[in-house]
């Protein structure tokens, strides 16, 4: 039986083009993952190769004053790129994975993103997460609006439920043949990308999988539930479209817009004016008074007295460290206020398929808000652990040429925070069991004719 309902199934010309599109689709997604990953890859050997280069040019040029010289060095931090980011770019297209600082103030670089075309940014990148939550519930809508109604309506029923002893059954494994093809597919695809993409098969590519599998199972759950209705095929496709278009646009749209008036942060720009604007009023006041608070914030460098002379390197970086000082405020309350848009959109998504898929997939994928986040603050460690090891030459005036520049390689942030399975798969696992518990209900008070 199974073997004839697939052949009948995977017969139909409007299957075949179909899954082909989705194919295709899908292959064309792991070539922009692919391109986002050599992109990723040669953006990093390049900062490598720039910061080698960047420091030594400079060193040549600057060698009397460190403190000059240092006003001018950039070091990089790297955000570890794992490879199955190349399925769910997630905000890798939009905040950049390279921070390139100098010891000045911080909240002036922080900040800083690649250039990009905003067309390009607002039409986003077609990735296989997006393929995923977008195209895929179409097909399974598609394949899925008229599986009783159209038999009903073409008179050929009334044949199947008597030649078959259990119509419910029946309709079950019309469902398994459509879940398995899609299966089917969304495992090809991923197959290919693990070659493709050099994904390891890890525990986060298991739960990839896994959830993807779900996200899957969850449209056929509501098809199977709006099949269970037993209406014409035009009310299916309306309802099951409608759907389609609350949880996947609308929906997801309307949250954004809460969470976004709810938590209003201060504009990166802004503090970034704030910091500057803090540091230019510096010179004019007096030195001495600058000077006091910066020895308030490391109190060991206290020993290191204010020359007597128009101009001195631990007056300037003084200078410069006040101004990440008086815009620390802002920076903790942009900080906050970002950590609370990702908790409640994390919360609400629980509730929503969609929404919580694609925060999952960005999670596991390292490309979330949270994973943002992590990187900024181990920026401000690194760029800390920096300071506190150039300040003491700078103020000693040591000689550049004795300094081991070699030794100051690109770093790398690795995001060692665990993806939980249960937390990724059990909203949509409860939402699936829901929706076939009514479906069968709806089957069992119903006589299907």
């Amino acid at each position: 039986m199974l073997v004839l309902l697939f052949k009948n199934f995977i017969r139909s010309k409007g299957t075949k083009i179909g899954l082909l599109f989705l194919l295709i689709i899908g292959f064309i997604s792991l070539l922009i993952g692919h391109q986002f990953q050599e992109k990723q890859q040669n953006n990093i050997a390049e900062a490598a190769v720039y910061q080698k280069e960047h420091i030594a040019r400079n060193a040549a040029f600057h060698k009397d004053e460190i403190g000059l010289l240092l006003y001018y060095i950039k070091f990089s931090l790297v955000n570890n790129t794992l490879p199955i980011n190349s399925l769910a770019i997630g905000q890798r297209d939009v905040n950049p994975s390279i921070q390139n600082v100098t010891i000045r103030g911080l909240e002036g670089q922080k900040y800083d993103s690649e250039l990009n075309n905003p067309s390009n940014l607002l039409s986003g990148n077609i990735d296989f997460s997006f393929v995923l939550l977008y195209l895929f519930p179409l097909l399974i809508i598609a394949f899925s609006y008229n599986v009783i109604s159209e038999e009903k309506e073409s008179g050929t029923w009334k044949i199947v439920a008597v030649q078959s002893p259990n119509t419910f059954l029946y309709i079950l494994k019309l469902f398994y043949v459509r879940i398995l093809s899609l299966v089917a597919l969304l495992t090809l695809i991923l197959l290919v990308a693990v070659l493709f993409l050099q994904i390891p098969l890890d525990k986060l590519f298991f739960v990839f999988y896994g959830l993807s599998v779900l996200y899957i199972l969850f449209w056929f759950a509501v098809c199977f539930f709006i099949v269970s209705l037993q209406k014409n095929s035009n009310f299916n496709a309306v309802i099951l479209l409608t759907i389609w278009l609350f949880l996947i646009i609308i929906l997801p749209a309307g949250i954004n817009t809460y969470i976004i008036n709810k938590y209003k942060v201060p504009e990166a720009l802004e503090l970034t004016l704030t910091q500057r604007n803090a540091y230019h009023e510096k010179w004019d006041m007096g030195k001495q008074e600058t000077v006091d608070k910066f020895y308030k914030h490391y109190p060991q460098f206290k020993n290191y007295a204010l020359p007597d002379k128009e101009f001195s390197w631990l007056w300037y970086y003084a200078m410069q460290q006040m101004g990440d000082d008086e815009s620390a405020v802002q920076s903790k309350e942009l900080e906050t206020k970002l950590e609370q848009r990702n908790r409640a959109s994390e919360l609400i998504a629980q509730f929503i398929p969609t929404l919580h898929t694609q925060i999952q997939l960005n999670e596991i994928a390292k490309s979330d808000l949270r994973n943002q986040l992590l990187f900024l603050k181990e920026t401000t460690k690194f760029h800390e652990k920096l300071r506190l090891h150039f300040y003491p030459k700078i103020f000693d005036n040591a000689a550049v040429n004795q300094q081991n520049w070699e030794d100051f390689k690109v770093e790398t942030f690795e995001d060692n925070s665990e993806t939980s399975f249960m937390k990724a798969v059990l909203p949509l696992l409860l939402f699936n069991l829901l929706l076939i518990g009514f479906g069968w209900r709806n089957f069992n008070q119903k006589v299907i004719i």
